[in-house]
């Protein structure tokens, strides 16, 4: 589960957009059209993020209906540190790309 999760967070573009989806979805479980209005993003960019983060095991849903309800996978709250770690190194590393 490691490897999926610096591969969904952090070696790629989209990886600060998941994370805080996923962020968003351990606040409180909810739909693809609630996160795109609360993150103010895109509802495709959502649901793009959200089956990516599905393919991974990283986010479970309540059923295959339009409207789903996603939240954490169990999987996923067991290596909530490994979250967090990434998440810190994404600041670090935004931080120290403004300074230069």
């Amino acid at each position: 589960m490691k490897a999926d999760l610096w591969y969904v967070f952090g070696s790629s573009r989209g990886g600060p957009n998941r994370l805080r989806l996923v962020y968003a979805l351990e606040h409180r479980p909810r739909n693809a059209n609630q996160l795109a209005k609360a993150l103010d993003l895109d509802y495709t960019t959502v649901r793009h993020h959200l089956d990516v983060l599905m393919q991974h095991g990283v986010v479970s849903k309540t059923d295959d209906e339009y409207g789903a309800v996603y939240e954490p996978s169990e999987s996923a709250r067991e290596h909530w540190g490994t979250i967090e770690e990434i998440e810190i190194q994404q600041r670090e590393a935004e931080t120290a790309e403004n300074t230069v």
